[in-house]
């Protein structure tokens, strides 16, 4: 059987203190009181015959409620539960304004009840260190990917 795949935007912008990164953070009662390590890159599950670059414009789209920058550059992929395929973009976008889709599981459990929650429940713009403790750990890599492909440009 093959690995389900994710596929996802990095966008990030060039301040005077150094490169940011936008991060969201993961919406539903599971992630409300976390916030190390609850943070994510903007990405979704997809088809293996979809393209994989047209699968993260579109869940960036959908998580953010902005279009992806029209220019990403590939940071490879990273095998965890799932195979996740990350693009990076500069970009720059109101983090306090963005809207998401939703998705509904039964809460409280086993209440019989289904509830609505934002897929993202906020975003915000994080330095690359402080982005290292936000994000899930299984996305660490691509944090390093974007580092070095800016240091070598």
């Amino acid at each position: 059987m093959p690995p389900v795949r994710s596929s996802g935007v990095l966008l990030y912008r060039r301040t005077d203190a150094g490169v940011e990164v936008l991060l969201g953070h993961m919406g539903g009662p599971f992630w409300a009181k976390k916030d190390d390590g609850a943070w994510s890159i903007p990405k979704g599950e997809h088809d293996p015959d979809e393209d994989a670059e047209a699968a993260a414009r579109r869940e960036f789209a959908e998580e953010l409620g902005a279009s992806a920058p029209t220019d990403l550059q590939p940071l490879g992929e990273v095998r965890g539960r799932k195979l996740l395929a990350v693009w990076a973009g500069e970009g720059d976008l109101d983090a306090g304004a963005i809207t998401s889709n939703t998705f509904e599981i039964e809460w409280p459990p086993r209440s019989g009840r289904m509830q609505s929650f934002p897929e993202i429940d906020r975003a915000a713009w994080f330095d690359l260190d402080t982005a290292r403790s936000k994000i899930v750990k299984a996305q660490l890599p691509f944090l390093d990917r974007l580092a070095a492909s800016l240091a070598d440009a």
